[in-house]
């Protein structure tokens, strides 16, 4: 069974059109609403595969009941602790060449006896999972240090976490030994502070957080692949997508394929890359079922292509901009928070 923990969760709407213009009347071609957030995705994905998972989330309002409806529908577990706050609403708009336009909103902010309740849930309903999975950015009210805490509490209990977050959050957790990292490529350049131009850039900055406390790295290239780092070394994998729909959840889809296949090696790996690769060619956030994927079209090697330069070089302080998709496996989209 894998928990997952999702700070911040929300109702997700995406609109699929043929341009965006601003300013214009614009009519969708097809729309869906999902549960948004990216460890509420991670348990999704999982269910979709067949995977026992169990989401732990804060819940408030309307939108919250809605949220925790659509998850049950889904066939997962919700552990939802109640919030005086509004469970937030976002909405995304998808055009055919895969380019992702997302309106995220704030979110509630938890009072500190919110977020005391938070990890007392996880703790509850940890045992027996064989990963704790905690996801995305953090609602007003939880200090960066709050997922330290968590994957503290989590290791003292005898569970493995996999940690998905940027900034200050993930700094902060690191010291704290989380068994898995999942960075996208501007994360990673953000958080050793020096860009990455070439894929050998970030292999040293993922070795870089591995010295800093994280024991592994699965680090999104964007378009040009996907990273494991641990102590066996370094891995490269990739997947060819003909048709980009939508990369909503799509790194989310990567984790669990990641995290379903046993967490560690090549075989998780690859697992992630075929994951990857089946969500993007989905509407909305559709999670990919074993039928979408396509794991003989995954390539892996650990003669690492070190000198190849990334499609899109990060900066060591991105700009906000559209952002490569997670997988390694599509071409435009926006990182979900």
């Amino acid at each position: 069974m894998i928990l997952t923990v999702t700070p911040n969760p929300s109702l997700d709407r995406t609109y699929e059109i043929p341009a965006l213009e601003r300013g214009a009347v614009l009519r969708a071609t097809g729309d869906r609403i999902d549960p948004g957030g990216k460890g509420v995705n991670v348990s999704r994905a999982l269910a979709a595969a067949g995977h026992r998972t169990l989401a732990v989330l804060p819940l408030g309002g309307p939108a919250g009941a809605a949220l925790a409806g659509l998850l049950t529908a889904e066939g997962i577990d919700v552990a939802g602790v109640p919030v005086a706050g509004q469970t937030r609403s976002n909405i995304a708009v998808a055009e055919p060449d895969g380019t992702l336009t997302k309106i995220n909103a704030a979110g509630p902010e938890l009072t500190a006896e919110e977020s005391a309740a938070l990890l007392t849930a996880v703790g509850e309903r940890s045992a027996g999972a064989d990963w704790i999975a905690c996801c995305g950015s953090l609602p007003r009210g939880l200090a960066p240090e709050w997922y330290a805490e968590l994957v503290a509490r989590a290791h003292h209990m005898g569970a493995r976490i996999a940690l998905d977050t940027s900034g200050p959050a993930l700094t902060a957790a690191l010291r704290e030994r989380p068994d898995i990292v999942k960075p996208n490529a501007e994360e990673l350049a953000q958080a050793v502070g020096r860009p990455l131009t070439t894929v050998g850039d970030a292999v040293r900055a993922a070795e870089e957080l591995r010295s800093r406390g994280a024991r592994a790295v699965l680090a999104s290239l964007g378009a040009d692949g996907q990273l494991l780092v641990d102590g066996d070394g370094a891995h490269f994998a990739s997947a060819p997508v003909a048709v980009v729909r939508s990369n909503v959840g799509a790194g989310d889809a990567s984790l669990a394929g990641f995290l379903a296949a046993g967490g560690t090696g090549v075989p998780a790996l690859a697992a992630a890359v075929a994951h990857g690769a089946a969500a993007v060619q989905l509407p909305g956030s559709l999670m990919p079922t074993p039928s979408d994927l396509a794991p003989e079209r995954v390539t892996v090697t650990a003669e690492v292509p070190l000198g190849r330069a990334l499609t899109e070089p990060v900066p060591d302080s991105p700009a906000p901009r559209p952002h490569r998709p997670h997988g390694g496996t599509a071409r435009k989209g926006a990182r979900d928070e």
